[in-house]
């Protein structure tokens, strides 16, 4: 199958690597990517001889969250009834589809991993990140919390009250410490050893895998990951409607860079940091 917005490689008979390919737009994600990636998941979810799918992004970074100049109400990859708040209940349907895949999928993390793009990350069952990814969700300074509320689950209350509270990013190798991703590694050396972390899953029977993946994420339901996470979408839903927000949204249709360098500007990261 061709594809626009993705690019699928073989590393090896097994195991399949899907590229965010937006480079231009940082691999933000819009819906016609997301109508490929999750075609392109379920294809290879179907397929007995593909044992493990890796997700990363060409370019300069895995991802910079969705694509706030595309209208995002409009080609949905999967149905969601369009009532009040119904984005983030959409987004995290997306998530859960990747958690009840059978087969394990892993993100490889690089440059920016912001907002959405570490919703898809999170949804993944292995993350691995360079040492000098940037992981964050600058939107809380501006809009509302995550559509997926994930960051508590993974590293902690405290890490996460701190995230949520400045906005501010984590590198890699803290995300790594935090719980966010299994391990970090150098930009140089990643891909490879991804590939052969990859090739180590590929080796267990599916049959044996897709039990092991629902151990885990059984543990994690009966302790509340699932309805947490869903609950969650209703408070996103809430700052929607608030006065901050709607300014903001305001300033967004204006022009997006204005936007978002006033957003960060006071804080000096993300896109107004000083590069020299």
């Amino acid at each position: 199958m061709k594809y626009e917005f993705i690019l699928i490689t073989e590393p090896e008979a097994s195991v399949r690597r899907i590229f965010l390919n937006r480079p231009e737009k940082r691999n933000a994600l819009c819906n016609p990517l997301r109508k490929e990636l999750f075609e392109a998941l379920q294809t290879f979810d179907e397929d007995p001889e593909i044992r493990a799918i890796i997700i990363s992004g060409k370019g300069s970074c895995f991802c910079a969250g969705y694509d706030l100049s595309y209208d995002n109400s409009k080609d949905l990859p999967y149905h969601s009834s369009q009532t009040d708040g119904f984005w983030p209940r959409h987004v995290v349907e997306g998530a859960f589809k990747i958690w009840d895949l059978s087969t394990p999928v892993i993100a490889e993390v690089h440059g920016y991993c912001l907002a959405g793009g570490t919703e898809l990350a999170a949804s993944c069952d292995l993350v691995y990140v360079t040492d000098d990814a940037e992981i964050g969700y600058p939107v809380v300074r501006s809009m509302s919390p995550p559509d997926n509320q994930f960051f508590p689950w993974l590293i902690g209350m405290r890490n996460a009250m701190e995230m949520m509270l400045t906005g501010e990013s984590i590198s890699g190798k803290q995300a790594a410490e935090n719980g966010f991703a299994n391990k970090s590694f150098s930009q140089d050396n990643i891909s490879e050893e991804v590939d052969k972390i990859a090739s180590k899953v590929a080796k267990v029977p599916p049959d044996i895998q897709a039990i092991n993946k629902r151990s885990i994420h059984r543990q994690m339901e009966i302790m509340g990951m699932r309805d947490g996470i869903r609950a969650g979408t209703e408070l996103q839903a809430l700052a929607m409607h608030s006065r901050s927000t709607k300014e903001h949204l305001k300033e967004l249709s204006s022009g997006l860079k204005k936007a978002l360098t006033k957003r960060d500007k006071d804080f000096g990261d993300y896109r107004t940091k000083d590069k020299t």
